[in-house]
């Protein structure tokens, strides 16, 4: 390694073939492989590939604003559908609270029907108890005036009495 530091401190020469270094050899090599590369046709196939590749782009491009505008319009559909539904979900909820309130109402009258209902038959129910409480008084009563009467006559009419009334109806009879 020392005498290779040492050759090249000392000003040696580049190794040359037929009078050229190794930079102009390399850039000979570069520009013969140019050269095949361009009489084979290698920078028109690479622009035909780059050209199939950019049309291949293009064609997804387009394929995508396509997709793109489909699903737009699917998502416009769809948000349709959903306020279509969101507005017949409305017109449900207002149709059942119209029908809860008419049932309400409805409860309400008819609850106030059987009341009154229940309300006459309980005044009809008490008019007809007075009625016969009345009646059972009247009865007792009778009943009580009539076992009175009759304890009445038993204790003041004796035989003698009972035959002068008995003689005097019958007078009052033969008269008539």
């Amino acid at each position: 390694m020392a005498n290779l530091a040492l050759i090249l401190a000392e000003g040696a020469a580049e190794p040359t073939a037929f009078g050229l270094n190794a930079t102009v050899w390399v850039s000979i090599a570069m520009l013969v492989f140019l050269a095949i590369l361009a009489w084979k046709g290698v920078p028109k196939a690479i622009g035909t590939m780059l050209d199939n590749k950019i049309a291949e782009i293009s064609r997804q491009l387009n394929e995508a604003e396509a997709l793109r505008l489909e699903a737009e319009s699917l998502k416009a559909e769809y948000e349709a559908k959903l306020a279509s539904a969101a507005k017949e979900a409305d017109d449900v909820r207002a149709r059942a609270d119209a029908e809860a309130e008419a049932l309400v109402a409805k409860a309400k009258a008819d609850a106030t029907a059987l009341i009154a209902r229940r309300k006459q038959m309980a005044e009809d129910r008490i008019a007809a108890a007075e009625a016969s409480a009345l009646v059972e008084v009247r009865t007792a009563a009778a009943k009580a005036a009539t076992e009175a009467a009759a304890m009445l006559i038993a204790d003041k009419h004796d035989a003698a009495t009972d035959k002068a009334l008995v003689d005097q109806a019958i007078a009052g009879v033969a008269k008539g």
